[in-house]
């Protein structure tokens, strides 16, 4: 798979959010993203910059009533967009990890483009809201919704950390950094799908 065709773009609209997504998957970490959610428009650009991965988001939901309805169908278009991008993963060095710390935080992230979504998610309980309005929770709504639309396997731990800002950042951070090896090609294998299946 040439690499330069590694881009998607898509629309979703649904009664709760019109959401207009471009990726790059080769990209340079530039970004433009409005989803009307400053703390989510953070994580979403980091995500781009630390991924290298070239991202335009454009999200209109009903956020007067609550962010998770957003947050969560932006993680389903994410998603989708690295399956098209990605293609039938010819090349893939297929898997990505690593711990991603920041400041008191240490996150641990692995992933497989396997074709087989699961989410296995370890967070402390009871984590306070980032801020005054986004609620910690919509984290892990945003990796369920994700992996299971990306078609990934990842597991993302909160080994220890105390700041609600810090631990998203550092869940994004790694989520980026993991799929950035993941989805990188080897070129010993550039025409082959990593599998015994040959398929993904």
């Amino acid at each position: 798979m040439a690499t330069s065709s590694r881009n998607s773009s898509l629309t979703r609209t649904t009664g709760e959010t019109d959401i207009r997504l471009a990726l790059n998957v080769d990209g340079t970490g530039t970004s433009s993203i409005d989803t009307g959610i400053p703390f989510f428009d953070h994580m979403l650009i980091l995500f781009a910059k630390h991924g290298r991965f070239d991202l335009d988001v454009k999200a209109k939901g009903d956020i007067e009533i609550d962010f998770h309805h957003t947050v969560e169908d932006t993680g389903i278009v994410l998603g989708q967009a690295f399956k098209e991008a990605l293609g039938e993963k010819r090349g893939l060095f297929r898997y990505g990890s690593g711990h991603f710390p920041m400041d008191e935080t240490l996150v641990r992230v692995a992933l497989d483009m396997s074709g087989r979504p699961f989410l296995d998610y370890r967070a402390p309980e009871s984590v306070p809201h980032v801020g005054e309005k986004f609620n910690f929770s919509l984290v892990e709504e945003f990796l369920r919704a994700f992996a299971f639309n990306a078609l990934t396997n990842l597991h993302v731990e909160i080994i220890y950390g105390r700041d609600p800002h810090h631990m998203s950042e550092a869940i994004f951070k790694g989520l980026s950094r993991a799929l950035d090896d993941a989805t990188r090609i080897d070129e010993r294998i550039a025409d082959i799908v990593p599998s015994t299946k040959d398929v993904l």
